[in-house]
């Protein structure tokens, strides 16, 4: 399918793996062309190199802290004197961190919101500027559905995330008239690096432990059965990011198998 994205110009954070290599990847083998950041510049380079091999295609990697402003400054710049412009943002930065409430430290909180919520912020603040001046773009904000059900011992993830889908609706309100698109996808359980270091671990005690039933286990509870593939989030992000999700703005949908309680 041709998504008119070739040539786009479309930066993803925490783009070495997961969701962010799978959208990544989404986007080069449709001709767009791909930034992934993430903090260490090995993982990203291996996996621009992967992906130029397997989709023929080039992906820039640049190390970006996307707690850092002046990273966050430095990046757009360099993307910016390359390519241009920025047509589309994907914030993606971020891992799930769970607990009960009165088990989580200011410390736990401080830094869970400053790289999910404020990342997204910082990010889609340069992002904004580049797109008002082309009168297009388009903005993707990686969520769960917990954003918008919270499970107990949920948090901090669960607040920022419901942040996060608040701030997805908010920006599409102002800038719609710019032909702005800002929309988020809710992510359910996903096979990924995260969960394979939890199997691992579990190996310690339970040897016999395969990875596969590690994941058949953690999908037992999903009414589809299964966790989902990376790639298969990846296919929903380029399509919001796509001239096939033209009309489409302020949305949430849930990827997550059909587990949320709320649409």
């Amino acid at each position: 399918m041709d998504l008119g994205l070739k040539g786009k110009v479309a930066i993803i954070t925490g783009g070495s793996e997961g969701i962010g290599y799978a959208a990544a990847w989404e986007m080069a083998n449709e001709g767009a062309n791909v930034v992934i950041c993430a903090r260490t510049l090995v993982p990203l380079e291996d996996a621009a190199k992967r992906i130029k091999t397997e989709t023929g295609n080039s992906v820039t990697a640049i190390s970006c802290d996307v707690t850092i402003p002046s990273a966050i400054e430095s990046l757009f710049s360099d993307v910016i004197e390359r390519f241009g412009a920025v047509h589309i943002l994907v914030n993606n930065a971020g891992t799930s961190s769970a607990a009960p409430f009165d088990e989580t430290p200011d410390e736990t909180w401080d830094y869970d919101i400053d790289l999910k919520l404020y990342g997204a912020i910082r990010c889609s603040r340069l992002a904004i500027d580049q797109m008002k001046k082309q009168s297009y773009g388009r903005i993707i904000n990686i969520t769960t559905p917990g954003g918008k059900a919270p499970t107990a011992s949920s948090v901090p993830t669960s607040v920022s995330r419901a942040a996060g889908i608040a701030l997805t609706k908010a920006m599409s309100k102002d800038f719609a008239k710019h032909n702005i698109l800002v929309n988020t996808v809710g992510v359910g359980l996903i096979r990924s690096g995260q969960h394979r270091k939890r199997w691992e671990i579990k190996t310690d005690s339970n040897p016999n432990l395969s990875l596969d039933d590690f994941y058949q286990e953690m999908g037992s509870g999903i009414p589809m059965g299964r966790v989902g593939d990376a790639n298969e989030v990846g296919a929903v992000i380029s399509f919001l990011a796509s001239e096939k999700a033209s009309y489409i703005t302020g949305a949430s949908i849930n990827v997550d198998g059909g587990t949320s309680p709320v649409v």
